[in-house]
């Protein structure tokens, strides 16, 4: 066993020690801390990072309450108006329909009025034609011409036994 490397030596011993410590001693003062700000800056981007979800969740859980309140007052706002246009439209059924009947009742009314006009022109045409007959048919029997007096008191007779015929 010739192989210095596998031997026991003291100075390599030694100098193993003290490159062990110089490396270590460079890694600390180079590489270490560096290593240790990059690793405490991860954990605290990760730790911001939960917060920010956990603040996210819970606004998510916010926005998910505020978007059901706002649906269930749609919901009521929808109802509300539906009900409402539904007693608008009954309640304009009913106007229209009392409008339609109160116009019936006056046109009803208006036509039994003229109906009635229209009934006494005829029978005061009716009287008036009769009164022209009688006149004609009483010159022909007499054969002379009356008096004004005497017309006026056959027209009266006349009509008043028409009337009496009439109302009865």
């Amino acid at each position: 066993m010739d192989n210095p490397l596998v031997q026991p030596d003291p100075g390599l011993y030694v100098w193993t020690i003290i490159i062990f410590l110089v490396l270590l001693f460079l890694l600390m003062k180079f590489a270490w801390k560096p290593l240790l700000a990059i690793l405490e800056k991860r954990e605290d981007n990760i730790r911001h990072a939960l917060l920010d979800a956990e603040k996210a969740r819970d606004e998510l859980t916010n926005v998910k309450q505020d978007t059901e309140k706002l649906l269930s007052e749609a919901r009521d706002e929808y109802q509300a108006i539906v009900a409402a246009g539904k007693k608008n439209a009954e309640r304009m059924k009913d106007e229209i329909i009392e409008k339609a009947q109160s116009k019936s009742d006056s046109l009803l009314v208006e036509v039994k009025k003229q109906i009635h006009v229209e009934k006494e022109r005829a029978i005061a045409d009716v009287k008036a034609e009769v009164v022209n007959l009688s006149m004609e048919i009483a010159q022909k029997l007499i054969k002379k011409n009356l008096t004004k007096e005497d017309n006026l008191k056959l027209i009266n007779e006349s009509l008043n036994s028409i009337n009496s015929k009439n109302e009865t």
